[in-house]
């Protein structure tokens, strides 16, 4: 099933429409956790995370009942204030993830006085990497993750 065109459309097009597009949570499969959901034919999309300025959390997909990816994510604030349009930089670069590298966001993008760095290695089987985002020159997010292929 990985690396399929459809299953790395289904999740580029889960990314964007869940976290990415600024989406509410779909409930709580666990005390605390914010969890966002996308469905479409066989595949189904699962992002939970605990925490908000400092978090952690999973993607995972499912084809037709069994998981076939999934990606585990710990992200945290670098300064106390966190800077007014941090949120859209995130987003806008969460949009962009490349089909190549669908984990997180492009190598780079900047927006207005941020900068978004994304590195990473491996393929969409398994993978690990790092992003950050700066304000101004300064550090004020950074973010692991790694994860690749399930086999049910």
């Amino acid at each position: 099933m990985l690396p399929s065109p459809e299953f790395l459309q289904f999740l580029l097009l889960a990314k964007k429409s869940t976290y990415a597009a600024g989406a509410d949570s779909s409930g709580s499969s666990r005390p605390a956790s914010s969890d966002l959901t996308f469905e479409q034919g066989d595949f189904l999309y699962f992002d939970t995370y605990l925490g908000s300025r400092d978090f952690i959390g999973e993607e995972a997909v499912w084809f037709r009942g069994q998981p076939i990816w999934g990606m585990n994510y710990h992200g945290i604030m670098l300064v106390e204030a966190v800077p007014e349009g941090f949120v859209e930089i995130l987003h806008a670069a969460l949009k962009l993830a490349p089909p190549e590298a669908a984990y997180r966001g492009p190598s780079e993008l900047t927006l207005g006085d941020f900068r978004y760095t994304c590195k990473w290695q491996g393929g969409i089987d398994r993978f690990q990497g790092s992003e950050q985002i700066d304000h101004l020159g300064l550090p004020v997010y950074d973010l692991v993750f790694h994860g690749g292929r399930i086999n049910p």
